[in-house]
């Protein structure tokens, strides 16, 4: 972290240091917003193969635009769900199956040739558990990282 204190550091800041943070600043409501449109636009696009510039013009271009990065060869099924999605960055050769929910309040990375099934969800996020605290509003959130899958199997 830099030299900045943390009542100098932004609640995005904050977030992404892993630190309590309020979700409920105008920045964070105004980025979740902004990616609810996007998402609601790729949830609702029409089916398309893939290896199409139909798809590459759609929903890759889509998920470009969502995500922090993305590599090369990158299909989500819809619906899918996130928080911000500028804190999710995936690899090449990512597939990821219907409804998965990613609440990316701190950075998620998934390696290269992951595949998620169905309803995979990543909740980085978290709450206070004590009553008192939790009901003033801070929550934090880790980073999680996915990597690649380097096992091979061989049946004989």
């Amino acid at each position: 972290m830099s030299e900045k204190n943390n009542y100098t550091l932004s609640e995005k800041e904050k977030a992404l240091a892993g630190l309590p943070y309020l979700s409920n600043t105008e920045e964070l409501v105004n980025d979740r917003l902004k990616t609810r449109e996007m998402l609601y636009e790729f949830n609702n696009s029409k089916p398309v193969r893939r290896d199409t510039v139909e798809y590459r013009e759609g929903r890759e271009k889509m998920i470009r635009q969502l995500f922090g990065s993305a590599g090369k060869d990158v299909e989500i099924e819809p619906p899918f769900y996130c928080d911000y999605g500028y804190n999710i960055h995936v690899g090449d050769n990512f597939y990821c199956n219907f409804n998965c929910t990613i609440l990316d309040g701190n950075k998620v990375e998934i390696g290269d040739r992951v595949m998620f099934g169905p309803n995979v969800s990543l909740y980085p996020a978290t709450h206070p558990l004590q009553p008192e605290e939790r009901s003033k509003g801070p929550e934090s959130a880790l980073p999680i990282k996915v990597l690649k899958v380097t096992l091979t199997f061989f049946l004989k």
